[in-house]
């Protein structure tokens, strides 16, 4: 029987474990900080209240538990000794014949870990509790100041950051005090909030093509968010942010302007890339060590045009499935198959009946868009019932413009997620856009 060891239960690590499951000749054991899978890309619904945070964590070992060679493990791989092919974990030593490496990442700013304080970002389910008890406080404090000046401040919000998590969480807050909190403050007018996404690079949702860019754009200014593109942010603290040489006071700063690999890769000693992810072959393989694999946001997978794969559910999926693959073709003594992304295209949402959704040629936009996107994340939530529960939630929201519950519970604690004891704060080496004429030292989106 050969072990195989899964560190992270993300898309990517969680499909290893499906793809291994009930399989002849593998045991497979899934090592996760957490005992639940968290769907990402509707984490920001939960941090604005539309979703409870049930509604899109659903517990490994029940998504597991059909697979009788699959364990699930609650704990913390400290280091991996490559040569003994041992796992140091806080709970103990685990011998493997394989590993495989799905960790995601976490926030990346850019050598200024100080403003993650005020600025947090979205990844875990305690950072959205956190955002969304920030959001909230706002409005409450903004109810009761007599202040004019304080007042503004609480109603400003800023996203640093365009790609589709900044545009998520803009196009949310603009429809939350539009049509959902106008209705409940008496004091103040949630619809004249202001909400800027600064974003470092010549247009949002760069990675789209520039004509949905722009559609996103003016579906954005609808809900009366501000798009500043081409600006560099040089300072954030509790009373707002510096761009430049513009000063905007802001009672809220939210951070979705970059990720990076998380430590794992460096404690081990691989080759990675500037944000920590490690280099892997054609079969998702490490140089020189065939037995140890990596997937998902960890992995870096160079495409014949000098470019990577992109940090999406569907890349980290299908690299579960592929990973899963190579390990029986070993046990079967087959040939390893070379990985392949089956690319599905991307959307983003932008509010209610409003999304962009592009894949090779086609381009949509505004509703039919809006309905892709839908169906697609209620078809790639775990289990029928969080299905079933998270579409009523939206039926209900989007007949009756109602909300979730938007409970200020002074009782949570900001979540840090740049807080690892293995990695020290360290510069990274940082890109200008010379299209919009930025300095050298700009920082990247």
């Amino acid at each position: 029987m050969k072990h195989v060891i899964v560190v992270g239960g993300g898309f990517a690590g969680l499909n290893v474990a499906k793809k291994l499951g009930n399989k002849k000749g593998v045991t497979v054991t899934l090592i996760d900080k957490n005992n639940f899978h968290l769907f990402q890309p509707l984490l920001y619904q939960v941090a604005m209240a539309a979703l409870n945070a049930g509604d899109i964590a659903y517990p490994l070992r029940m998504i597991l538990s059909r697979y009788r060679n699959v364990t699930v493990f609650r704990g913390v791989v400290k280091n991996v000794d490559r040569e003994k092919r041992t796992v140091y974990t806080d709970f103990g030593e685990l011998r493997y014949d394989y590993l495989v490496l799905a960790c995601g990442t976490k926030h990346h700013y850019f050598g200024h870990n100080e403003w993650e304080e005020f600025a947090p970002g979205l990844k875990t389910i305690g950072q959205a509790a956190e955002i969304r008890k920030r959001i909230m406080e706002a409005y409450e404090n903004a109810e009761r100041t007599q202040d004019v000046a304080e007042r503004r401040k609480l109603l400003t919000f800023v996203i640093v950051g365009g790609g589709p998590t900044g545009v998520e969480l803009a196009g949310s807050i603009g429809e939350m005090s539009r049509y959902y909190l106008s209705k409940y403050y008496k004091n103040i007018d949630p619809k004249l909030a202001r909400i800027f996404i600064v974003h470092a690079s010549p247009r949002i949702l760069q990675t789209f093509s520039p004509e949905l860019s722009s559609k996103a754009t003016r579906a954005l200014e609808k809900l009366g968010v501000q798009v500043w593109t081409c600006s560099v942010v040089n300072r954030i603290d509790a009373d707002g942010i510096q761009v430049g040489s513009e000063r905007i006071e802001a009672g809220t700063v939210l951070w979705a302007a970059g990720v990076r690999a998380t430590s794992i890769g460096k404690t081990i000693g691989f080759e990675t890339d500037k944000t920590g992810r490690i280099i892997v072959g054609e079969d998702l393989s490490v140089a020189g060590y065939p037995e140890i694999f990596v997937g998902g946001d960890q992995a870096h997978f160079e495409l014949p045009d000098g470019s990577t794969h992109q940090g999406t559910a569907s890349v980290a999926l299908q690299e579960g499935q592929a990973i899963g693959e190579n390990i029986l073709c070993d046990v079967e003594r087959k040939e390893r198959k070379l990985f392949r992304y089956r690319d599905k295209g991307q959307m983003a949402t932008i509010g209610k009946n409003t999304a962009v959704a592009e894949r090779g040629n086609m381009k949509l936009s505004g509703l039919p868009a809006w309905i892709i996107w839908l169906g697609v994340h209620v078809y790639y939530l775990s289990g029928m019932m969080h299905r079933i529960f998270v579409l009523m939630q939206w039926g209900w929201s989007y007949f009756t413009f109602g909300h979730g519950a938007r409970i200020v519970n002074k009782e949570w604690r900001f979540y840090s997620s740049t807080a690892e004891p293995a990695e020290p704060a360290e510069p990274t080496e940082l890109v200008s856009f010379s299209e919009c004429a930025l300095p050298t030292e700009s920082v990247p989106k």
